[in-house]
């Protein structure tokens, strides 16, 4: 419990310290508007502003999403927590193992990262994040928690769920676990991992919502 909580320290700091670049990076025309997600009460509704991202927009965001500081900030501090815990065990410690765990990380954002913009794009689902529209902190609490796992879809700009929000945090993690970790972490290992990152995610949509 203590090292979950460290690590999610880490990445609340990653991005608190990135943020000013992504919202950079996703300044859209419509960046300000959001869909009318209302928490815990009011259905979804249809964002008349909504414009779709372009492609040339979609890659600039997968790249800052999957190379830029964020990954790297995080896969550090990551590391850092598995060279104190010595985990995996199997791997050494010290400048070697260092390495071969910011490696391993940032391999698992990368392959998290490639999977949601690809699943998007043949899905043709939106998943960038829009702020909400609506005002006081629970409303747009609950706008950053349904954020998570629901995508902007046709032209109008409608929340559903997400096939590729909810698929890519456990797809680096499996990637990990069948092609790099040692060979006593399985599935449950892959899935445990994945539940982090979706915290994770759901982390980085609040810190965007709020600042």
């Amino acid at each position: 419990m203590k090292t979950l909580q460290t690590a999610l320290l880490l990445s609340v700091i990653a991005i608190l310290a990135t943020l000013p670049m992504r919202v950079e990076a996703q300044s859209l025309a419509a960046a300000e508007d959001s869909s009318s997600v209302a928490v815990f009460a009011v259905p979804a509704q249809v964002d008349l502003a909504y414009t779709r991202p372009t492609q040339e927009t979609k890659l600039r965001n997968y790249v800052f999403d999957a190379f830029g500081p964020y990954p790297i900030v995080g896969a550090a501090g990551v590391a850092g927590i598995g060279i104190a815990d010595h985990s995996p065990k199997e791997w050494q410690l010290g400048a070697n193992g260092y390495a071969k765990r910011f490696g391993s990380d940032f391999g698992i954002a990368a392959i998290s990262t490639t999977t949601r913009y690809a699943l998007a794009q043949a899905l043709k689902e939106d998943t960038l994040y829009y702020r909400c529209e609506c005002k006081g902190v629970f409303p747009r609490l609950g706008h950053a928690v349904v954020s998570t796992l629901t995508a902007r879809h046709g032209e109008d700009g409608h929340r559903a769920f997400s096939i590729s929000a909810f698929v890519a945090p456990y797809a680096g993690t499996m990637t990990a676990v069948y092609a790099w970790y040692p060979g006593n972490y399985g599935t449950r290992s892959a899935l445990r991992m994945g539940n982090y990152n979706l915290l994770g995610a759901l982390g980085e949509n609040i810190l965007l919502e709020f600042f």
